[in-house]
């Protein structure tokens, strides 16, 4: 939270005038909201932000630490927005200095970072940030600016960055606060209770997570998220949450009764004990959500959501109604992907008939073996609809040989966008065609590159992560 790029979980590179929710707000607004920030720092104001951009980037690491320590220690009810696990690794404080060194960067330049501000207002939103908490972090952060620069932090320095953070928050708060008004979204954690686990594939369940109150669930855009969050009893119930994409597709305007999420379980960490009040406490543990969630919760227990949030989403209104969506997923990244997958034969059929031009989907999914292929059964079942018009192929790193080609695997191997090319599988004679990519950081950022060597322009290239950083 409260960072000026991407936080957990989403990290994503999408068009600047993609819709990324039901709200009126469009880019264009951000963009505006952005300039104007800049417009009310003074001229000298911009210049001494982007003149200490060469500092942030030598000390941005000393700096993000002693923030987070110092504003944690005197608050630590901030505890319950912050992932335990992302702090003991750096990750939290190495996105947070990133982030700020392309705030200083690009100051006078803020429309480029308008795809960064709402990704960060999703996820603020999603956590339930208010208003009164930016102001607690400015202070930290300029705080841990003078404790760094020492005297180079001058009272000039110092009034500039203020400025700059007020006004940057301003954005960041006005967005927020439209996100909270949405039709159908709640102001703050919702109590639901899990109405049925299921094992998808191996080390992965999904959890069907019904509303306590018993009223109908809001709809959502195809790709978004909701956080999950769970008190860890050996830490004094700090409350932990993550981000978990909804894996099923869309409710219709009557909504729904559960709202889906699939997880996956992580290894445990080595060297750790996921028990261990002292390991637990130093964030040694990995999936402390998670894999809670898989061990020990059954049907009846009780979680907490937020409304689903992201921008990383599949928005037909938005997109030509013929144009030739692709989906490249590896491992638990296919969840998002399922969503939109739902949506879009939900859309080519309309009251159980074949639409007359059903909109095309190509699908191509990356496992290490035939057990490990997330919802593998239902995925082939959409190819093998003749009405459905949709493609699927399957890369197995290890093919058994029980495994029947056709059916369990296309290929063998790890994921490779050549053999797609080959095969004319990509739809890439087709300049409107939409791919959207979740997997791991370096599998998509590879998979991004060789779409972009064939051809395929950046801007219909949307990414989805679940971690902490940039892409």
């Amino acid at each position: 939270m409260f960072r000026f790029a991407p936080l957990t979980r989403r990290i994503t590179t999408l068009k600047p005038l993609l819709p990324l929710s039901s709200s009126s707000f469009h880019t264009t607004t951000a963009a505006a909201a952005a300039a104007a920030a800049a417009m009310a720092l003074t001229q000298s104001q911009i210049d001494i932000v982007k003149s200490t951009a060469a500092i942030l980037k030598d000390q941005g690491d000393r700096i993000t630490r002693i923030f987070y320590v110092n504003m944690l220690t005197a608050h630590p009810e901030l505890k319950n927005y912050f992932s335990l696990r992302n702090q003991a690794t750096g990750a939290q404080q190495a996105a947070l200095g990133a982030s700020v060194l392309a705030y200083a960067s690009y100051i006078d330049d803020l429309p480029r970072l308008t795809s960064a501000v709402e990704r960060i207002a999703h996820k603020h939103a999603s956590l339930f940030v208010r208003p009164e908490q930016y102001a607690i972090v400015g202070e930290h952060l300029v705080g841990a600016f003078a404790e760094v620069l020492g005297d180079a932090l001058t009272p000039e320095v110092a009034d500039a960055w203020k400025a700059a953070y007020a006004q940057l928050a301003d954005v960041f708060i006005g967005r927020e606060r439209q996100l909270y008004e949405e039709p159908g979204a709640w102001q703050d954690w919702r109590d639901f209770v899990i109405a049925k686990k299921e094992n998808v594939s191996e080390g992965v369940v999904s959890f069907y997570l019904k509303p306590a109150d018993g009223k109908p669930l809001p709809p959502f855009l195809p790709g978004q998220y909701v956080s999950v969050q769970i008190p860890i009893r050996e830490l004094g119930g700090l409350l932990q949450s993550r981000q978990y994409s909804l894996s099923a597709g869309p409710p219709g305007p009557s909504g729904a009764e559960c709202y889906r999420v699939t997880i996956k379980q992580e290894p445990n960490t080595a060297g750790a004990d996921p028990s261990d009040v002292k390991d637990l406490a130093a964030g040694s543990i990995a999936g402390i959500v998670g894999n809670r969630l898989h061990a020990e919760y059954q049907v009846g227990d009780a979680v907490q959501l937020s409304s689903p949030r992201g921008e990383f989403v599949f928005d037909a209104a938005k997109i030509s109604p013929d144009a030739h969506v692709v989906l490249l997923s590896a491992g638990v990244g296919a969840t998002p992907l399922l969503s939109m997958l739902d949506a879009i034969r939900g859309a080519n059929s309309i009251n159980g008939n074949v639409a007359a031009a059903p909109r095309p989907v190509t699908w191509a999914h990356s496992a290490r073996h035939a057990n490990a292929v997330c919802y593998g059964e239902h995925i082939r079942q959409a190819s093998a609809d003749a009405n459905a018009n949709v493609t699927a192929k399957v890369f197995l790193s290890n093919v058994a040989e029980t495994d029947k080609h056709g059916h369990d695997y296309d290929y063998k191997g790890r994921f490779d966008v050549s053999k797609l090319v080959a095969d004319n599988v990509l739809p890439l004679e087709k300049p409107d065609a939409e791919y959207f990519l979740c997997g791991p950081k370096d599998w998509m950022m590879q998979v991004r590159d060789e779409l972009k060597g064939n051809g395929v322009n950046s801007d219909n290239i949307h990414l989805e992560l679940f971690s902490t950083g940039d892409v």
